[in-house]
């Protein structure tokens, strides 16, 4: 198939859907890691078609929703407080931080940028050598080779004034402390396709051995991701346990060589907070010392105490799949998208925003759980 539509083909769609029917005889959980994933699961009404016995965990793939509150913070002071040219993704500017957001700093004067590239950041830092520009930088492994690039790009053009407050957060940790959690109960993994095209597969191997889970590489259109829970369910009913890539298309083992050339080059692995979930070990990326001019935090000396989440707000147990979003008592109430009180309701990639976009979907689930 060479088109998106084909990869939404009602005729596939209704085949995948009749044999998972089929093959399921028993109640099975299955995480799909990615935002994007739940995303296109409840916009396309796929949580609805699926068995009963099927039930689709979300899990923490929203990079944004696990920003930690006090990075945020940090992102706001420098706004604030050191009067640098902050620039970042949209997303980012209606997270709540402790006491205000990034949208709210803006219309009180801060100047904040939405930016589609961190390339433009460095353009803007060359275009105004007396201010300081400073990137938010956020993702996955997904979008880590940009950033990496910007620095590389600042450092040859001998840009300065630019440096980046680094919120990248790697799958395979977060896999694991998934599995590691003592209120876990899944049994198998949809993987992100966009981060396993950057990183390649190999690294998901030692997950499935040491955790005995099928894991399967998915796409993001409604064929792919039936096909991907075809794949898991065959495996859980066969009693397997290995690693399979649906979306080898775009996905190659090794995934972008050069890529993750440029990630190794600039960044380096280091212990990261999770909002929600907490620390978890080697689970993102910081500057190497060798790129420390470039590093906000180090720049600025940055110092912002940590904030206790707001106690209303369950973001962590939805990120970790113990919760759905629908079984927060604010969803929909106090907690809108026009003012969330976490993260995964301002995220386009957000579970609670997804549900909240999508009633009917949310109502229909409801009414059956």
């Amino acid at each position: 198939m060479k088109y998106v539509t084909e990869f939404r083909n009602q005729e596939l769609v209704e085949q995948y859907l009749s044999e998972i029917k089929k093959i399921t005889t028993r109640h099975w959980k299955i995480m799909e890691v990615c935002g994007g994933q739940t995303h296109s699961l409840v916009k396309n009404g796929i949580l609805n078609l699926l068995p009963k016995e099927v039930e689709m965990i979300h899990g923490p793939g929203c990079p944004v929703c696990v920003t930690p509150l006090n990075l945020i913070d940090k992102a706001l002071y420098l706004a604030l407080e050191k009067n640098v040219i902050l620039c970042s993704f949209g997303d980012m500017l209606r997270v709540p931080g402790s006491e205000k957001s990034l949208l709210q700093a803006k219309a009180a004067g801060a100047d904040i940028r939405i930016l589609y590239s961190p390339l433009e950041a460095v353009n803007l830092a060359k275009a105004n050598p007396d201010r300081e520009v400073v990137f938010f930088a956020v993702g996955f492994e997904t979008t880590a080779p940009a950033n990496a690039l910007s620095v590389i790009h600042a450092h040859k053009l001998g840009v300065e004034n630019y440096s980046i407050l680094t919120s990248h957060v790697l799958v395979p940790p977060a896999i694991e402390a998934v599995m590691n959690d003592e209120d876990s109960s899944i049994q198998a993994f949809l993987a992100a396709g966009h981060v396993c095209t950057i990183m390649g597969i190999d690294e998901y191997y030692p997950l499935v051995e040491k955790f005995n889970i099928p894991m399967v590489v998915t796409g993001f259109e409604p064929v792919d991701l039936l096909q991907g829970i075809l794949m898991t369910v065959q495996q859980l009913e066969n009693g397997e346990a290995k690693l399979e890539n649906q979306y080898s298309r775009v996905v190659r083992p090794k995934g972008n060589p050069q890529a993750i050339n440029v990630i190794e080059q600039v960044f380096q692995v280091n212990d990261r907070e999770w909002r929600g979930i907490g620390n978890i070990p080697k689970s993102g990326y910081e500057l190497k010392p060798e790129f420390h001019k470039y590093d906000a935090n180090i720049k600025f000396d940055v110092n912002i105490k940590a904030a206790k989440e707001s106690e209303e707000c369950i973001a962590g147990l939805i990120l970790k799949g113990i919760k759905k979003p629908f079984e927060c008592p604010e969803f929909g109430k106090k907690c809108k998208p026009e003012f969330p009180l976490g993260a995964p309701m301002v995220s386009s990639e957000g579970a609670c925003a997804a549900y909240y976009h999508f009633h009917q979907a949310m109502e229909d689930l409801e009414a059956v759980s």
